[in-house]
């Protein structure tokens, strides 16, 4: 659709790209705003006013399909701020309704958008030839207007945080941001080790992603440069349903399953440069759809594993907002690299490190324990205790305990010795 806005006007696809970048910026930098947001208003409200600006930012875009510089306004800050306060709580509110199936709920609400990455660029072009730019804004406009509905479907089970207790010493600023920020969550060692090593594998994790048509024209000129990104989108989709399906399995370690993806996707980012086929660069994209949608399923229910049910929200916004500078530095760093050498061998290669480095440092979240574990919350069944079991039975001491021991679809439901959900497109 930005294509067809710079030929529109005649631009260089340089300055339409920056609107779309704009977007992605804002809707991932601006979603800790998001979970601030939903713990002091609530899961309903935010999402009711990320769907009016969504729809809003798309129907004023409509207007000014000649002028770029509205737009970056209108698509880029307007449209990308309402999709942040849309998709934080959306990953959010499956926590309060289901617990023992919550990573399958996570890849089935994930899936989604892998359907739609696939099919709505087709639809979309179709749309602007039939109707023009301004038309197809209002469609989308319409469209975005039913994240407007949903949220009044919203019903939230968990109470609200907690405001914070004022202890004697503390000055008026920090009392003031601590009504704002859960601090809880920064103090749990493993929740900062899992937030940080994320971003550090996003460093390289969406390069291939981003170059692939590129790497597909220089590499098999002649062959289809958009289909390596379509078997990405088709089995990224299957693989956020088959792995939310194995997370919620007894004995499954969720955050050992993200290494792996990582450790997958990095390893097949490096043997790119290597194939000699486009038929197996079309297996290596296949497979990384697949482990890409193990890495996006299992953002929410490992937020949810770590920090709790009340501190589940801002888990997920501020890791996603954290995640904007690897997402915005990334791709670009490796385009320099192809305009240095003429080739994408470098680039590649070193794209496949962040991934490796950042399921490396994951190792760490079994090396530290959190300081709020409870006597009478420890299993004595060490196969199952799952690493969020601390969070999510200090806040419900007695939820799923006969007797004083833990069910075991207790178990299944906290499924590991860790666990989390993205993204985008």
């Amino acid at each position: 659709m930005l294509h067809a806005f710079s030929e529109y006007n005649h631009l260089d696809f340089v300055f339409t790209t920056l609107v779309g970048s704009l977007t992605i910026g804002t809707t991932f930098l601006l979603s800790p705003v998001s979970g601030i947001l939903t713990d002091k208003i609530g899961l309903r409200m935010t999402t009711l006013i990320g769907g009016v600006l969504t729809c809003g930012g798309m129907f004023l875009s409509s207007f000014f399909t000649h002028n770029v510089s509205a737009l970056y306004f209108t698509y880029g800050i307007m449209f990308g701020l309402g999709a942040a306060l849309a998709y934080t709580p959306s990953l959010a509110i499956l926590g309060h309704y289901f617990k023992k199936y919550l990573g399958l709920v996570n890849g089935v609400v994930t899936a989604g958008s892998s359907v739609f990455t696939a099919i709505m660029p087709v639809l979309l072009n179709k749309l602007v030839q039939e109707t023009g730019l301004a038309t197809s804004f209002r469609v989308l406009s319409v469209i975005s207007s039913f994240v407007i509905f949903c949220a009044l479907l919203y019903k939230p089970l968990q109470p609200p945080p907690p405001p914070p207790r004022v202890k004697p010493g503390r000055s008026r600023f920090n009392t003031f941001l601590r009504s704002f920020i859960n601090f809880d969550n920064w103090k749990k060692k493993k929740y900062i080790i899992w937030a940080l090593s994320i971003p550090i594998a996003l460093f390289g994790y969406f390069v291939p992603y981003v170059h692939m048509g590129k790497f597909v024209l220089d590499s098999f000129p002649g062959e289809g440069e958009n289909l390596p990104v379509m078997c990405i989108g088709i089995t990224s989709g299957l693989g956020r349903l088959l792995f939310g399906f194995i997370a919620d399995l007894p004995r499954v370690n969720r955050v050992l399953l993200q290494q792996i993806a990582f450790v997958l996707i990095g390893t097949m980012t490096m043997c790119l440069p290597a194939t000699g086929s486009f038929t197996l660069l079309l297996v290596i994209a296949l497979a990384m759809g697949l482990f890409d949608g193990c890495f996006i399923s299992l953002l929410g229910p490992i937020a949810y594993d770590i920090c709790g049910p009340r501190g589940a929200t801002q888990a997920i916004g501020f890791l996603l907002g954290l995640c904007s500078v690897p997402l915005t530095i990334g791709p670009p760093v490796a385009g320099m690299l192809y305009d240095h050498t003429g080739s994408y061998k470098l680039p590649l290669i070193l794209a496949g490190i962040p991934p490796l480095f950042g399921a490396s440092t994951m190792f760490l979240i079994r090396c530290v324990k959190d300081d709020t574990v409870s006597s009478d919350a420890v299993l004595k069944d060490s196969t199952h205790q799952p690493l969020a079991q601390t969070a999510w039975d200090c806040e419900n001491p007695t939820a799923g305990k006969i007797n004083g021991h833990v069910r075991e679809d207790r178990r299944a439901t906290l499924a590991s010795s860790e666990s989390l959900t993205a993204g985008i497109n």
